[in-house]
């Protein structure tokens, strides 16, 4: 069955050209905007961009999608290294954005530029996000130096919620966006390519494309990417799972546009109709004694 599967999905692979940061910054120049979704697994990857959805962000969103936390804390470095190798097996032509998980860059600048080059390196990522503040610009800088593309997320850091004691940014005043402005701009002088801007409103994202369009070095556009950031920003992304349907609590940015999940409880509750039956295989097994 397997081996089908393989034939299957080698035969029907896109042809579609690898996209690149160069792809991402000409939707921008042009006056379009891109879509992002997260992904954790090389089958989904591979619908995805089937869909048309051709930047994937392996977030660590994956603690609570694929492992069950209630946080997305407790994932760990070898997790999102052979979660991002996988997306990038199943959609090789998308843009592969590897989410650094709490702890991998926290631990000295040393250790961040190894987890950041292992992603890049070793996983194929062709970028990596990380949760910042001010005091991270000299490790962005060293990061760009170096060749690994940053994308510089802001706003809203769930990795902070429990020094925060709040899981979203409180911005609720004009020194409150000219703190993210002023970070975004320090982000991108020192080689950050995208900004991520997380749940904050929409003034704010409007201000920061206004600032990165202006602080722009050497004419490439900065594209910035918003979850729940207003609809100002050149892309957009969110949670998968929560886009179709699988989350019985989903951010209130999200607007479902399947429900997956209610057709998985559907298709359980044939299979297990069909197997208390006692007619599965009775005249259609596959496999037969040599006569």
């Amino acid at each position: 069955m397997r081996g089908k599967i393989a034939d299957m999905n080698a035969a029907s692979e896109s042809p579609v050209k690898k996209t690149t940061l160069r792809t991402l910054r000409q939707i921008v120049e042009d006056g379009a905007k891109f879509p992002v979704l997260t992904c954790y697994d090389a089958v989904t990857a591979k619908w995805l961009v089937r869909g048309g959805v051709n930047c994937l962000l392996v977030g660590d969103t994956a603690a609570q999608m694929v492992l069950g936390y209630d946080s997305t804390l407790p994932v760990k470095m070898p997790v999102m290294l052979e979660l991002t190798a996988a997306v990038r097996r199943g959609a090789p032509q998308a843009y592969v954005i590897a989410d650094m998980p709490f702890g991998s860059y926290q631990c000295g600048d040393d250790d961040a530029m190894r987890n950041a080059i292992a992603f890049v390196a070793d996983a194929g990522a062709d970028a990596v996000k990380f949760e910042l503040d001010t005091s991270h610009a000299p490790l962005v800088a060293r990061l760009a130096a170096a060749g690994v593309p940053v994308v510089a997320h802001l706003g809203s850091l769930p990795q902070h919620k429990r020094a925060q004691g709040q899981s979203r940014a409180m911005v609720r005043s004009q020194d409150d966006i000219r703190r993210i402005v002023d970070q975004a701009e320090m982000m991108v002088d020192r080689g950050a390519i995208m900004v991520l801007l997380e749940a904050v409103p929409a003034e704010v994202g409007k201000a920061v494309v206004e600032a990165v369009t202006r602080r722009r070095t050497d004419g490439l556009v900065v594209p910035v990417i918003g979850c729940g950031a207003g609809p100002e920003c050149h892309a957009h992304v969110v949670v998968l799972h929560d886009l179709l349907g699988l989350t019985d609590w989903h951010a209130p940015f999200v607007k479902p546009l399947a429900q997956i999940g209610q057709n998985i409880a559907d298709a359980a509750k044939k299979w297990d109709e069909l197997i208390r039956s006692g007619n599965y295989l009775r005249d259609d097994h596959p496999y037969r004694m040599t006569p």
